[in-house]
């Protein structure tokens, strides 16, 4: 079944778009919808097997695909990567910045190879992709950079570090959307709030467990879809976007907005978009209902 986007057919046709962490999840899903478009996707990220096992799901279903291995902490591969994609496909309209990664710790306990391992994780890596595909090829040709933060609206208790490394993003975002608009290359970010993909299985039994109340704080009472934070990236991406820079969309049911004077509603008349039909569900406790 193919993927049902709400996007004009082969809006994306004759393009070339890298994802980064394009092997799984939010990546994965994102991927999926822009091969559904017509663009050819630059699958990064560090293990081949996984990167291969999407590339035969899109072409399976008519899309087009490459692979290339990338450890985006390491900037000779991260040259590397840029140079491979333009010499096999000529081009790079879009950059999508979706590797990442983190574990929850209270900053106390956080030693200093946990903070620089998510820093690299999350801010450096990101910067670097951005920067390589801007001298090489956007700052001549023009473009469009999505960099995928996450909900930082009041900190991020328990994960200090990639609270800090997803702020520090979004003023690169803001900073950048600035100093490279004049090549023609918009730059903006999406931050989403809790997604219910496979991300979650990543968290140990007491996390999942905790996480099994946070939707009740979530005003529309539910979580996120992957396919709702891969249509807001398209959204970016896409001419009608075109006076859309240094910008960030907030994908996360209103959880900032929800102050502690006041109660959310039960209710289950928010209705997720499932646009994915290879969507992986978590499996964890997290999803469970109480």
């Amino acid at each position: 079944m193919k993927y049902q986007s709400v996007f004009r057919p082969e809006l994306f046709a004759d393009q070339t778009i890298i994802v980064t962490g394009g092997g799984s999840g939010l990546g994965r899903c994102t991927a999926h919808e822009l091969a559904s478009l017509g663009a050819t996707v630059a699958l990064a990220g560090r293990k081949i097997e996984k990167l291969r096992a999407v590339q035969a799901e899109i072409i399976a279903a008519g899309g087009k695909a490459s692979i290339h291995v990338c450890d985006i902490r390491d900037e000779a591969m991260v040259k590397s990567m840029v140079s491979a994609v333009l010499a096999q496909h000529g081009a790079i309209h879009h950059l999508i910045n979706n590797a990442g990664g983190q574990f929850p710790a209270l900053a106390k306990n956080l030693s200093l190879n946990g903070w620089e391992a998510v820093i690299k994780n999350n801010l450096t890596g990101g910067f670097l992709v951005s920067r390589e595909t801007y001298t090489q090829w956007m700052e001549a040709h023009g473009g469009s950079i999505v960099n995928i933060i996450a909900d930082i609206g009041g900190g991020m208790p328990h994960m200090a570090h990639s609270g800090a490394a997803r702020a520090g993003m979004l003023s690169f975002t803001e900073t950048v959307a600035c100093e490279w608009a004049h090549a023609g290359v918009r730059v903006n970010a999406v931050a989403p709030g809790w997604i219910a993909s496979s991300g979650f299985d990543t968290y140990s039994p007491e996390v999942q467990k905790e996480m099994r109340g946070w939707k009740k704080k979530v005003p529309l009472q539910r979580f996120g879809t992957e396919a709702e934070i891969s249509a807001a990236i398209v959204f970016l991406l896409s001419e009608a976007a075109s006076f859309i820079t240094g910008s960030c969309i907030r994908v996360d049911g209103g959880v900032p907005n929800a102050r502690h004077t006041w109660t959310p509603i039960a209710h289950q008349r928010s209705k997720p978009f499932e646009g994915f039909p290879l969507a992986s569900r978590p499996t964890s406790q997290a999803v469970q209902d109480e």
